[in-house]
């Protein structure tokens, strides 16, 4: 059987998808319009959501449904 390798990441989950959004609405800055502009701008909110919600989970104020 294989073995997993583990390694901490510097930074939270968050900070990171945060980071990647910026990086891909700087990329699709230099884009002209089209297909492949509109693909990198989705995957930034895409990227941008999932931080979000990753955050909004690890809230300490989110409540148990009763």
């Amino acid at each position: 059987m294989t073995t997993r390798h583990r390694f901490k990441h510097a930074e939270t989950l968050e900070t990171r998808l945060a980071a990647e959004a910026e990086r891909l609405r700087e990329a699709a800055k230099s884009l002209p319009p089209g297909a492949a502009r509109d693909e990198m701008l989705r995957k930034a909110r895409q990227a941008e959501t999932g931080s979000q919600m990753s955050e909004w989970l690890r809230s300490p104020g989110l409540q148990q449904p009763n």
